[in-house]
C-alpha cells in the first residue's frame, strides 16, 4: 500500500493489523504519532489555509541563520504539517452521497439516528462530519424521512427548501415537480422565498412552476414504501416519468395528450398490470419491445 494511502486510513483510524505494522515502519512514523496530539485539538472550521501557509513560512526564515541541518528536519515537518492538514480538511468536508438506480429503493440512518427511505433514481447528499455544525440535507429525487424525537435539519432541494420541526414527510423533486406531504408532526416549506407550515395531512404541490391544490392526505405514510405510485388528478406526464423510473423503459406516445389529468395507481412489480392500470382509464393502447413502450390513442 502507498505510503499515502496509509497516512490517509491512519487519520480515519481505519487501519487493519497488517496495515498498521507497514505503517509504523514508515521512516516518519514518529514524527506523524507526534503530530496526531496537535490535529487532536485542530477544528476544521478554524482552519485557515493562509495562516498555515504564512506560519510555516516563518518558522522558516527564521532558521535561516542556524546551521543547514536543522532546515532539513524542519521542512520534512512543515510539509507533513500541510499533508495532514489537508487530507483532515478535506475529510472533514466531504459528504455522503447516496444513490439509488432505477427500481431500486434504499434506507438510509442520518448522523442524528433520523432515517430517511430513498426511491427509486435519487441522490441523497449530508456531511456526516460536519452535521453538529450544518445539518443540512440535499435531495434530488423522492424520498421519505422519519425525524428521530428532538432533532432538526434542512432538506435542501433545487425547487425549494423543508425546514423539520420533528416529524415524518415525504418530498419528491423532480423535472418541473416539487411535493411535499406531512404525515406526522410539522414541516416548512420554503419556495420563492416564502415559507409554509404543513401539519399532518397537509400537502405542497408545485407542477412547472404553478401551486396546485390537494385535498387532505389520508394515509399514514406514502404509496411507494409498499411498492405502489398513487396518482390524484396530476398530469399523465408525471404517471409515464414514475412509470420509466421503476420499470427502467422509455415511453413513445401517438395521439396522447401529457397534460391530461390522470387518478389511479400502479404496482412497482408486475409490468404487465402496471400498463393496463395506466392505459385502460384514457383508453390508450400500448405495445412492448424490450424497454420501449408505444401507447396510442385510437
Amino acid at each position: 500500500m502507498k505510503r499515502e494511502e496509509l497516512i490517509t486510513k491512519w487519520l480515519d483510524n481505519n487501519l487493519n493489523n497488517e496495515e498498521f505494522e507497514a505503517f509504523k515502519n514508515l521512516e516518519d512514523y514518529e514524527d506523524l504519532i507526534k503530530l496526531n496530539s496537535y490535529l487532536q485539538t485542530f477544528k476544521a472550521d478554524s482552519y485557515s489555509v493562509d495562516k498555515a501557509l504564512n506560519s510555516t513560512l516563518s518558522a522558516i526564515k527564521s532558521t535561516k541563520k542556524q546551521p543547514k541541518q536543522w532546515l532539513k528536519p524542519l521542512l520534512k515537518i512543515a510539509a507533513i504539517l500541510a499533508i495532514c492538514f489537508g487530507l483532515y480538511f478535506y475529510t472533514t468536508t466531504l459528504n455522503t452521497t447516496i444513490n439509488t438506480a432505477i427500481a431500486e429503493k434504499t434506507e438510509i440512518e442520518l448522523p442524528d439516528a433520523s432515517s430517511v427511505l430513498l426511491n427509486a433514481k435519487s441522490i441523497l447528499a449530508f456531511n456526516k462530519n460536519n452535521w453538529k455544525n450544518e445539518r443540512n440535507v440535499t435531495l434530488q429525487g423522492e424520498a421519505f424521512f422519519k425525524v428521530a424525537k428532538g432533532s432538526s435539519f434542512s432538506v435542501i432541494t433545487n425547487a425549494g427548501i423543508v425546514t423539520v420541526y420533528g416529524t415524518q414527510f415525504n418530498v419528491k423533486q423532480r423535472e418541473n415537480y416539487f411535493e411535499v406531504i406531512c404525515y406526522e408532526g410539522l414541516v416548512g416549506v420554503t419556495h420563492n422565498s416564502q415559507e409554509t407550515k404543513l401539519k399532518p395531512g397537509d400537502s405542497f404541490l408545485i407542477i412547472d412552476g404553478k401551486k396546485i391544490a390537494l385535498e387532505k392526505e389520508n394515509a399514514s405514510t406514502p404509496s411507494w414504501l409498499n411498492n405502489q405510485s398513487n396518482f390524484k388528478s396530476l398530469p399523465f406526464k408525471t404517471v409515464l416519468a414514475e412509470f420509466e423510473r421503476q420499470y427502467n423503459v422509455t415511453f413513445s406516445l401517438i395521439n396522447v395528450n401529457k397534460e391530461e389529468l390522470f387518478t389511479g395507481t400502479f404496482p412497482h412489480d408486475d409490468i404487465d398490470k402496471a400498463l393496463k392500470l395506466i392505459t385502460l382509464p384514457s383508453q390508450l393502447t400500448f405495445s412492448k419491445n424490450k424497454n420501449s413502450i408505444i401507447l396510442k390513442r385510437e
